[in-house]
């Protein structure tokens, strides 16, 4: 059974995991998604998973009356969690936090359901930090993290990406329709605070596009507006808007080629992404989230920074002319820039999807005999 979170970024490692234990023709699963919604229920159909729903209630960091509110909704999620896993008894549930996990890694505690939990952050996030004394096995994203688990079940097994991710296409370029006469800028902003990093890039286009092609990807509310800025902007040089390229939300096929074709990435700092740009083997401008909007962001980047990997630019301080220095210094240092095309391959561990299956099916042997 899987639990956890209500973004992409914790739920398509879950998919990833499915996609490895769905790979074995030696051994049949049946599989299970447990929370409040799917972030996406058509990959659940694609793997044959079971979707149950329960109810989570959830903490936020700032006063709100709701945090009282929701006391009563773990309470009840807690309530329904003890009764469908009671139904189901998986022989193992795999967490991967946030607060959707919360009732079901306490209701596995009282029925005595093995659990794994995972952190995909260099800070453990507080359902995983509940459930760290009882869990079984712990997989983390970074060697940062250690520090908050029990080290003698805790092991650095990088976040699970999908098959889709890990597959990029012959000739990227041809895929994508981009030609490959110059190098190409691949910028995203993810799903959270991504309208400065958007407004900050269209600024940027005038210096960027005579050196290089750029592929801008932005959320589906935010694509019509961005696409009217960037005609604005380039009204003057519309020779330009030829090297310019922009895009909604993509499947994982799509965003292999991308980053697979890309010279550089400019990138908020989720967990996620920054696994997907060191696979890749791609050196990376992070600017992530303050930390008054996300408290993962900020040590994420610096976690994967310290690495070589990357640069990081605080938005705070972030300007047009910071931003194309940046790509300028990065993208005119061959030493410079082989140096972090080494360092995010280094960092990288593709098996993590492989390697967390191979866990929890133990550990759900185990739990089965």
């Amino acid at each position: 059974m899987f639990v956890g979170g209500g973004s992409g970024g914790h739920f398509y490692p879950l998919i990833a995991v499915a996609e490895a234990l769905r790979a074995r023709p030696e051994r049949e699963f049946a599989l299970y998604y447990i929370g409040p919604t799917p972030h996406e229920a058509a990959e659940l159909d694609r793997l044959s998973i079971r979707f149950i729903w329960c109810p989570a209630g959830k903490q936020r960091r700032y006063f709100s009356l709701l945090n009282y509110l929701d006391v009563f909704k773990v309470a009840f999620g807690v309530f329904i969690a003890v009764i469908k896993l009671y139904v189901i008894y998986p022989d193992v549930i795999f967490s991967k936090g946030s607060f959707t996990s919360v009732p079901v890694v306490l209701a596995a505690r009282f029925l005595r359901i093995p659990v794994v939990i995972h952190e995909s952050d260099a800070i453990a996030g507080r359902a995983n930090l509940l459930a760290r004394s009882f869990a079984k096995a712990i997989g983390i994203s970074y060697p940062e993290a250690a520090e908050y688990f029990p080290p003698d079940k805790t092991a650095l097994t990088g976040i699970p990406l999908r098959a889709a991710i890990l597959t990029p296409p012959r000739d990227p370029f041809a895929e994508l329709g981009i030609s490959a006469d110059r190098p190409l800028i691949l910028a995203t902003g993810g799903s959270l605070g991504a309208e400065y990093l958007n407004n900050l890039l269209l600024r940027a286009l005038p210096e960027i596009l005579p050196h290089y092609n750029v592929v801008h990807l932005v959320s589906k509310q935010q694509l019509e507006e961005a696409r009217l800025t960037a005609k604005t902007l380039l009204t003057e040089v519309p020779d330009l808007q030829n090297h310019y390229f922009l895009q909604g939300s993509v499947p994982g096929s799509v965003m292999a080629a991308l980053l697979s074709a890309a010279s550089l990435v400019i990138s908020r700092s989720g967990s996620s992404s920054i696994h997907e740009i060191a696979y890749y083997g791609k050196p990376a401008i992070l600017i992530p989230i303050p930390e008054t909007v996300s408290r993962d962001q900020r040590s994420n980047a610096y976690a994967y920074a310290r690495t070589g990997a990357a640069a990081v630019l605080e938005q705070g301080n972030l300007t047009v002319n910071l931003l194309t220095a940046e790509i300028k210094a990065i993208m005119g240092d061959q030493a410079r820039y082989e140096a972090m095309a080494k360092a995010a391959k280094d960092f990288s561990l593709p098996a993590a999807a492989t390697t967390v299956a191979d866990l929890v099916t133990a550990i759900g042997i185990e739990h089965g005999s």
